[in-house]
């Protein structure tokens, strides 16, 4: 699998696959990485890249003679490119989205900055436009990595354990139950903390009921967005059998 970052800033980008898991995974071939900086193909003097609105408004745009030049660049390089934009005007990115798009060939993420990009990029460019929540960055670096990562660990032998995905947040609907590790006591000022004995007993049938249960809780509590999903979910599951 390939991605490519076209950025203004691509150092921000790169050191983050320097360590880690992703790292492993980028060593063995797994995935390959590239950047494109718009800079590189502006026809200004001093490479300038933004410019005024047309009819006014605060702040400026990349224009969109030097995207144009370098997404059609990348198109003339490789085969099969699905392109993505971060912007703070579109649909919410989600777990189903990161799991279709680790069956991707190839992957650009078009990072904005200032006050965005000139809408025609979008509109002869964007195979899909996706936001990492309602607020507003400085760029689409962060938005970009935050996808790529998403998006990685659904890729096969990313992570040493394909298991850890099926008990992750938000499979069925429901956020991940809380966790805990040895020892099964510990004291910290003269006050003891126990993990759930249910733990201990070995049986796993009430393990995962119990595990289960507090997923629920947990999902009802901080996403009854989610809640209400998965009650819909098993409603329908109960009446299609």
């Amino acid at each position: 699998m390939k991605f490519s970052f076209v950025s203004l800033f691509p150092h921000l980008i790169e050191f983050y696959f320097e360590d880690s898991i992703l790292a492993k995974a980028r060593k063995k071939g797994i995935f390959e990485l590239d950047f494109y900086n718009p800079r590189d193909f502006s026809t200004h003097a001093y490479k300038k890249l933004d410019d005024y609105k047309i009819g006014g408004g605060a702040g400026l745009l990349i224009q969109a003679q030097p995207l144009f030049e370098t997404l059609e660049t990348i198109q003339k390089l490789h085969t099969n490119v699905h392109f993505i934009f971060l912007t703070p005007s579109a649909k919410n990115f989600n777990q189903k989205d990161a799991k279709r798009l680790s069956k991707k060939e190839h992957i650009v993420f078009v990072c904005g900055r200032y006050e965005g990009i000139d809408e025609r990029v979008l509109e002869n460019f964007a195979n899909e436009l996706f936001s990492i929540g309602d607020f507003i960055l400085t760029g689409g670096e962060l938005p970009a990595l935050v996808l790529c990562d998403a998006i990685l660990r659904n890729v096969e032998g990313v992570l040493g354990n394909v298991k850890s995905l099926e008990e992750e947040s938000f499979e069925s609907y429901l956020l991940e139950a809380p966790s805990f590790t040895k020892p099964f006591v510990f004291s910290k000022n003269f006050k003891k903390f126990v993990a759930p004995s249910v733990f201990l007993k070995g049986n796993h049938a009430k393990i995962n009921a119990f595990k289960s249960t507090l997923a629920l809780c947990k999902t009802k509590f901080f996403r009854p967005d989610l809640f209400l999903e998965h009650k819909r979910k098993n409603l329908k599951d109960f009446y299609e059998k």
